[in-house]
């Protein structure tokens, strides 16, 4: 018997190449922009575009309070002092706000998913800016990033005026339960003409679709007396691998090696020659077939057959009459992905079909890649499966069923026998 250990299965195998990034947008778009004119500028400062705010801050609404005080005063007594300190904090706040208004004027942000995700597992999201200005850079930026499970969104609208109170606040609580939420300062200015970036770090809580978005872009520069927030509401969906488990795995019939004469027809360090090939740089010399690389005239290589083991067909059978609780069905999925990924490490997992699908061959890491992604999605289905197992042998080798087993757990057949179990 042998544990597997708590660790990421597929770090050693998969590329970091699965990457979900979303398109370039912002307040200054590289589209065609419409001719300068004075008017267009008061108006957009004056009726800003949708999702652009300009808030007063805490010392915000001081200095507007004290304003007005000054200003009461000055018409009361006609204190031409008084008016040149209400002239100051007007223009002061006037000034605020213009920076404020140019600082976030020509930036471009995008959104960008580093993958793979793994339920349990940190991921990186990343929000790029890029600053079209030529000679203004910008100042003291933050941005705010949500992460949250997308379920099914097959349900119709419902009306509220029929609900009752507790009801909605119990639909909202539900909503935001598995929200992350985080606001993310920029350590560093965004100089003209460059890029900068902002990671945030979150952690899946279980497979499934996950949603991130970048939720605004804000600022308080110059005098942090007015906040610029832009509302960004770009987003991005990534899929979300189940999280591996632990699990024991027993002596499988189909461990077994194969007898002498028998190979794979594929490329290897065994005994039978498969081919002979151009030799190529790294190629070992006791490889060099000298007499074929004579008669024709160009330096040849052998290429051998290789040996491995029997090959396995994984059948997750997903009824829903078979995985009555949710706990133990997401105890199976994950089972049955860190099974399959260890197989496939192994060289011995052939194919794999989910449900009453046709079993699908997994000859390479793309092949396993997609399988995660169907196992990430994969629900319980309706359709009943009855007992006999349908012909799900892929070739040589033995077919691996899951079953329950306990009052939790869940166990891996082959040919009638436990191989491993969870």
């Amino acid at each position: 018997m042998a544990m597997a250990a708590d660790r990421d299965p597929i770090a050693a195998v998969l590329p970091n190449g699965r990457e979900v990034v979303s398109g370039w947008a912002g307040t200054g778009g590289e589209e065609k922009r419409a001719p300068f004119t004075w008017n267009a500028l008061l108006w957009s400062m004056v009726c800003p575009r949708r999702g652009h705010r300009l808030l007063p801050t805490v010392s915000g609404t001081l200095l507007i309070a004290v304003a007005f005080g000054i200003g009461a005063a000055a018409y009361n007594s006609s204190n031409n002092i008084l008016f040149i300190t209400l002239s100051l904090l007007l223009s002061c706040l006037l000034f605020s706000g213009l920076l404020s208004w140019l600082n976030l004027r020509r930036v471009l942000w995008r959104l960008r998913v580093t993958g793979p995700l793994r339920a349990g597992h940190d991921a990186v999201v990343a929000a790029e800016l890029r600053n079209g200005r030529r000679f203004l850079p910008a100042y003291g930026l933050w941005l705010d990033f949500s992460a949250r499970p997308v379920d099914d969104e097959a349900k119709g609208a419902e009306s509220t005026f029929t609900a009752r109170a507790a009801d909605i606040r119990a639909a909202l609580a539900a909503a935001e339960r598995g929200e992350r939420r985080a606001r993310l300062p920029l350590a560093d200015r965004v100089a003209p003409q460059g890029n900068a970036a902002a990671e945030w770090i979150v952690r899946p809580e279980r497979r499934g679709r996950l949603r991130v978005e970048l939720a605004g872009v804000a600022s308080l520069f110059p005098f942090g007396f007015l906040r610029k927030d832009v509302g960004v509401g770009q987003r991005v969906e990534a899929v979300v691998w189940p999280a591996p488990v632990e699990y024991r795995r027993f002596a499988a019939p189909g461990a077994k090696r194969r007898g002498e004469g028998e190979r794979e027809r594929r490329a290897g360090g065994g005994s039978d020659l498969l081919a002979l090939r151009r030799y190529a740089p790294g190629d070992s010399h006791r490889l060099v077939h000298w007499k074929a690389s004579a008669r024709s005239g160009a330096l040849l290589v052998r290429q051998f057959a290789a040996e491995s083991s029997e090959g396995c067909t994984l059948w997750i059978r997903t009824e829903r009459e078979l995985w009555r609780e949710p706990a133990r069905f997401e105890l199976l999925v994950g089972f049955a992905a860190t099974y399959a990924e260890d197989l496939f490490r192994q060289g011995r997992l052939r194919a794999v079909a989910i449900g009453r699908e046709a079993p699908r061959p997994v000859r390479g890491v793309r092949d396993l890649e997609e399988l995660l992604d169907r196992l990430a999605l994969a629900a319980p289905s309706g359709e009943s499966g009855g007992e006999a197992t349908p012909d799900y042998r892929a070739g040589r080798g033995s077919v691996v069923v899951f079953a329950p087993e306990g009052p939790h757990g869940v166990a891996a057949f082959a040919e009638g026998i436990k191989v491993a179990s969870a």
